[in-house]
């Protein structure tokens, strides 16, 4: 009987220690469970705020072209205010609040007019993620790896109704109600502005540039070399073949004049190249955006003025690398 008893006692402490251990496992269980849900609700949480931030208050970007050169290096990060001009309700969406077009000279941001969007999900998706990272991911990138450029960064360099003229690349200035183009170093020293923009090729290099758009022109309508200039064909040769052409506005220019010499009588000839000769006109609620470095920039000279609510913000602070951090509101 006494063995009897030892085995019920047995059995029934070693059910009570699995049953006690089944407990303190799914004890364990929830616990874990919470703690999961604890982590998830944090970065949720995080993500809403870095997303709220980045979308009305400022923006991180990394500058990725030699376009802002010597002011913005390409991988600096600068930090954008997105109140200065007015807050988005929505990325590329209408403006609430203070909606004010930028000042002259102004460093921007703004939506590039010659993206080519992926559909309005990609677009949500790469926005978000860029924007909670930090500019740290950026999915939105081409066949080759490279960063699509979304957002552009330039200098606000004409404001409504100015005209802006380029000659053998230095841009000249007719402003808002006087009749004068104006040298834009002179135009900038007259006015205060900052003197950043700055040009890389030289002036005699152009005779050899301006050539070889006109021959390029002329080549476009079938003209006989033995009918082309000879001094064209001289001027070309002065390239120094081992640089690169940057400044390929000029270039597009001299085009046009090549057609035109082709053939004057040519109606679409003489119309590209009207529109080179009268400039660029800005229109009321427009701005035209620049790069400081002039002669490697995508800049207003293609792709025109651009809208004040197409301006996405203030680019205000570089703040890395530290060795940069600095202020650009006067710059």
């Amino acid at each position: 009987m006494e063995r009897f008893f030892d085995g019920v006692e047995h059995l029934t402490s070693k059910w009570l220690t699995k049953r006690k251990a089944k407990k303190l496992a799914e004890k364990q269980n929830r616990s874990l469970s919470r703690e999961l849900l604890g982590w998830l609700d944090a970065i949720l949480f995080a993500v809403i705020v870095v997303f709220l931030l980045n979308q009305f208050l400022f923006q991180f970007f990394v500058i990725p072209s030699p376009s802002m050169l010597d002011t913005l290096l390409i991988g600096d990060r600068v930090l954008v205010s997105k109140l200065t001009y007015g807050i988005e309700t929505f990325p590329q969406g209408p403006k609430i609040l203070d909606s004010r077009i930028p000042d002259r000279d102004d460093i921007i941001t703004f939506y590039n007019p010659e993206y080519e969007s992926k559909g309005p999900v990609f677009n949500v998706v790469s926005t978000l993620l860029y924007m909670i990272t930090f500019s740290l991911v950026n999915i939105d990138v081409d066949e080759q790896g490279n960063m699509r450029e979304k957002l552009l960064v330039k200098r606000s360099a004409a404001a409504a109704g100015d005209t802006v003229t380029f000659i053998n690349g230095n841009a000249y200035i007719k402003a808002s109600g006087t009749d004068v183009y104006v040298n834009e170093a002179d135009f900038r020293a007259q006015n205060g502005l900052s003197t950043a923009p700055h040009r890389t090729i030289a002036e005699e290099a152009y005779v050899g540039y301006n050539a070889a758009g006109r021959l390029r022109g002329l080549s476009d309508f079938g003209v006989l070399a033995s009918y082309i200039p000879r001094h064209l064909v001289n001027d070309q040769n002065t390239i120094d073949s081992t640089k690169s052409y940057t400044d390929l506005y000029t270039y597009n220019k001299n085009i046009a004049v090549g057609h035109m010499m082709a053939d004057p009588t040519d109606f679409q000839s003489r119309s590209d190249w009207a529109r080179y000769d009268v400039g660029v006109y800005v229109p009321e609620g427009y701005v035209l955006p620049l790069g400081d470095n002039r002669d490697n920039s995508q800049d207003g000279r293609y792709f025109g003025p651009v809208t004040a609510d197409s301006v996405n913000g203030r680019v205000v602070f570089t703040i890395w690398p530290l060795s940069r951090v600095r202020s650009l509101v006067n710059e």
